[in-house]
């Protein structure tokens, strides 16, 4: 938000309009922000950089915002703002109060967000975690960007995995031989002893029951202990008994075409590196083809654009289903997010996990462990790119240098400062006396929120939440150490300190509840 107004000034003072950054620089002595925009501008002008630099810094001088104007560099503007900008900012995250870091890019456009979509094989797993915590972050931040997001759960309860399902509780009932491919694990005995009226000689029959009851038994459990809620869980199965595959295929017209008994469509023509099978030559029904009509289907539902989070083994399965939308008319309304491995360390040594070995971490058990807020903010933490490693001593520690911890305990100070001075009326405290560097530092890192949620709704980076929420953390510590914030000998810096206080307390518990889905405690 600093930022917004700052580039409003600084447009007003180019000889003619560019694109430019605001960067906030390393060192305080380097000024409040650094522009580019003299760089840029002499590129185009064909001009030296710091003759346009003077140029733009005299026209910012006479802002009644900006202080002064220094010049770095081959031409870089160090801009260093008046207080009177930062109170004129807090009032706004004053005004604006639990709807702050709201922003409409998203202009009510709709949004499916599918994730999680584990196969109803097995209980859900901590690889489940960061599409699982990851899915729901980026619903909130997007909802809070102006976009109406759905979120949804595709069930993958049809295809051979069905078929291996009943396998495996047929063979843990004794009815058939184990098989290497087969399920392993606990939850496989469990279930063959606690329902064996439902192991019957038909594998997919079978198979088709179990996978019912671990998405109702197991799945949809772990997932609410998660915090995360769906508003549709979609079956496959629903897309083979209404006809809707078939359908499908017949919307791509001549792009499909037969070839060696089978049908194909022609995906090579819309940037896949090849063709695919959408049905074999024997007459079943690819899994490609399901994805296809599962993916029409979102569409016929009104929605503007698809966002799909996968794991790291889908990588290669993109271009294909890209070239699929682009092939029925919606190039650019799908984006795939892929997650990366997560691996879980244990007194320094990595916990290796298999889910068809049965050898695994089920999410349901580190929610007990570490609870719903460290879970959730450990596996948020990391780019959707990198691979995750899991530190569970780490995450059971409570101190700071348990992330979120850290950050829970900074709401938790703010809340005490504030009931402290409970039966003071410090509302209509004078900003102008917040001039204190740490003071003019925390109004800055809270104006930044509206631009994060700007960020992350266009690259779904929501890792840089949990970096602002400790940014923010520690930039109000550092405002506490310097700022005595109840003085008994000066209530006038007392009262305006306050209002700095409930300012972050609100932006620091809308981070926490809002955007990343934890609790912002008042107490620990």
């Amino acid at each position: 938000m600093l930022k917004s107004i700052v580039t409003e000034i600084v447009n007003a003072a180019l000889p003619q309009p560019c694109s430019f950054t605001l960067e906030t620089p390393p060192q305080k002595q380097f000024g409040d922000l650094a522009c580019n925009a003299a760089l840029i501008l002499a590129k185009e002008l064909k001009q030296n950089p710091r003759e346009v630099a003077q140029t733009i810094a005299a026209d910012l001088a006479k802002s009644e915002f900006i202080e002064k104007v220094e010049i770095a560099g081959p031409g870089f503007l160090n801009l260093f703002l008046k207080p009177t900008l930062f109170h004129q900012v807090l009032v706004t995250i004053e005004k604006a109060g639990k709807n702050f870091g709201s922003v409409n890019i998203g202009k009510d456009q709709k949004v499916n967000l599918e994730f999680i979509s584990a196969n109803p094989t097995g209980p859900l797993t901590i690889a489940n975690g960061r599409g699982g915590f990851g899915g729901d972050v980026l619903a909130r931040v997007l909802i809070h960007a102006g976009y109406a997001v759905s979120r949804e759960y595709y069930i993958n309860d049809a295809g051979n995995q069905i078929v291996t399902l009943g396998k495996s509780l047929q063979a843990a009932a004794g009815k058939i031989p184990e098989a290497e491919e087969f399920y392993k694990g606990e939850y496989i005995k469990e279930l063959a002893a606690q329902y064996p009226e439902k192991i019957t000689a038909d594998a997919l029959e079978t198979g088709k029951a179990f996978a019912a009851i671990l998405l109702e038994e197991r799945i949809k459990p772990a997932v609410a202990a998660m915090g995360v809620t769906f508003d549709r869980w979609f079956a496959e199965s629903e897309l083979h008994s209404s006809g809707l595959v078939e359908k499908g295929i017949e919307k791509f017209g001549e792009a499909v075409y037969e070839k060696d008994g089978a049908l194909w469509l022609a995906t090579s023509r819309y940037g896949d590196d090849k063709d695919r099978v959408l049905r074999k030559a024997d007459g079943e029904l690819t899994y490609f083809a399901a994805d296809i009509a599962y993916h029409a289907d979102k569409f016929s539902r009104g929605f503007d654009k698809l966002i799909d989070i996968w794991g790291a083994d889908h990588h290669g399965y993109i271009g294909r289903m890209q070239a699929a939308v682009e092939a029925f008319g919606r190039k650019g309304d799908l984006q795939v997010i892929i997650t990366q491995l997560v691996k879980l360390y244990r007194d320094g040594e990595e916990f290796r996990m298999s889910k068809r070995r049965g050898n695994f971490e089920l999410m349901s058990e580190l929610l007990a462990d570490v609870g719903m807020d460290v879970a959730r903010w450990f596996f948020i933490m990391r780019d959707w790119n990198t691979h995750l490693n899991f530190d569970l001593d780490l995450a059971k520690k409570q101190s700071n240098e348990n992330p979120v911890f850290y950050v829970q305990y900074a709401h938790t100070r703010l809340a005490s400062i504030l009931a402290k001075a409970s039966d003071m009326d410090w509302k209509a405290g004078d900003l102008n006396l917040l001039i204190a560097s740490e003071e003019l530092a925390l109004i800055q890192k809270l104006s930044e929120l509206p631009s994060l949620v700007t960020d992350i709704a266009s690259s779904y980076a929501i890792n840089i939440l949990t970096t602002y929420a400790s940014e923010l953390a520690q930039t109000f510590h550092k405002f506490y150490e310097k700022c005595r914030v109840i003085d008994e000998e000066d209530s006038e810096i007392t009262k305006a300190r306050l209002r700095l206080v409930a300012s972050a307390k609100e932006v620091l518990r809308i981070v926490l509840e809002d955007l990343v889905g934890v609790s912002a405690p008042e107490k620990m």
